[in-house]
């Protein structure tokens, strides 16, 4: 749990543009960096040595996306909290309008389709979620953040887009967005019974839930991670060729663009979903555990960000976002490990796709801005 900082001082508003780029964390970029730069070189061995197949698309979203991250970190931070409901808003019309317009691919419909580019407007609305509750709960007291009634909004704000987002059927982001708002809950201050109580409801509701809202090959993929080998050339092949991928890669790999799983197509999504995987088979045990290295340094970082704020609004988006990063690269690693039933969930900042790439990026910018602001007296109210 987040404690609560009284602002004894505050820097000025009104910083230059050069002082905002002082006070922009490196460090944080340059994991960032690293992180990209090694998806380019896997998403080169993942096209086949062909750099027009994946990473000339990557990298002019990575150009994009980085060009929306810099706009948005070195803004001033009142912009971001007076428009926190109108973004909100507007990505859940978009979230609307797949349901009524939206692309079908791979057998759901989350994509809105503009002609020359498409768009998943789910991922943008963990951003959009991060920044209402950081903005509703920043003005509050403890005494405050432990009423029921200070849970309604949030809550209704999260079950609307979640029973759209479940409707497409996007179970991966559905997931990830109520880990990001019970985990928020918790942080908050809210009473621990709830959770309890909501634990409770959970179990209980799982029958109706699987009767009643999951579709067939979702009760197949969860059938499947209880028992892989029961259908190996089916369901479960995903999963199957994963672990075969993974663990021929030893200790230390077969090599750059050497493993027999991944460029020889058994691996199926190698350059999304399963991106992870080809690490492993690549660059083996070793290379893998860098790579969750690098993970978990981002998030490391984010938690001692987050905790040096003075700034309560800062505290919070910033630890937000920190969940939500979290929940990304664990539900991606933990479906590659066949920890998990598979569901749709990228490779924060790794795997190939723009969607995730700039929400991403967007997520990291308001970080940034975040950060800038950190010892920002703000206004009592948002």
């Amino acid at each position: 749990m987040l404690k609560y900082k009284t602002v004894r001082t505050a820097r000025s508003e009104n910083m230059s543009i050069g002082e905002r780029i002082s006070r922009l964390s490196v460090l944080l970029i340059v994991l960032m960096l690293a992180l990209i730069g090694g998806s380019l070189f896997m998403l080169y061995s993942a096209g086949g040595g062909e750099f027009g197949r994946y990473v000339f698309p990557q990298i002019l979203r990575i150009i994009f996306g980085f060009i929306i991250f810099f706009i948005v970190a070195l803004s001033n931070i009142k912009i971001w909290i007076r428009s926190t409901y109108f973004f909100y808003a507007a990505v859940l019309i978009l979230i609307v309008s797949v349901s009524l317009m939206g692309h079908t691919g791979g057998g759901a419909q989350r994509w809105l389709n503009f002609g020359f580019f498409t768009i998943q407007p789910s991922e943008f609305i963990r951003i959009a979620m991060v920044m209402v509750l950081a903005r509703y709960f920043a003005w509050m007291n403890s005494g405050q953040t432990m009423q029921f009634k200070n849970y309604i909004i949030p809550t209704i704000l999260f079950l609307i887009p979640f029973v759209f987002i479940v409707i497409q059927p996007d179970l991966g982001t559905a997931i990830s967005l109520a880990a990001i708002i019970v985990s928020m809950f918790f942080v908050v201050g809210a009473n621990r019974n709830w959770f309890f109580i909501g634990i409770i409801a959970a179990i209980l509701a799982a029958p109706i839930v699987w009767h009643t809202v999951l579709l067939d090959y979702q009760k197949t993929r969860i059938i499947t991670f209880m028992n892989p080998g029961h259908d190996s050339r089916g369901a479960g092949y995903q999963i199957s060729q994963a672990k075969i991928a993974f663990g021929s890669g030893g200790i230390t790999g077969r090599g750059f663009m050497q493993g027999t799983q991944g460029q020889n197509q058994f691996l199926p999504e190698k350059h999304t979903d399963f991106i992870w995987t080809m690490v492993g088979e690549e660059f083996g045990f070793v290379g893998a555990l860098g790579l969750l290295g690098l993970f978990y340094a981002i998030l490391v970082l984010l938690y001692r960000m987050a905790m040096s704020c003075r700034s309560r609004y800062s505290q919070l988006l910033i630890f937000g976002f920190g969940i939500n990063w979290f929940v990304y690269f664990f539900m991606n690693i933990s479906m590659n490990m066949g920890l998990i039933p598979t569901v749709g969930m990228p490779l924060p900042l790794f795997s190939f796709g723009g969607s995730a790439m700039l929400a991403l990026l967007l997520g990291f910018g308001l970080v940034q801005n975040s950060w800038i602001h950190r010892d920002l007296q703000l206004p009592a109210k948002g």
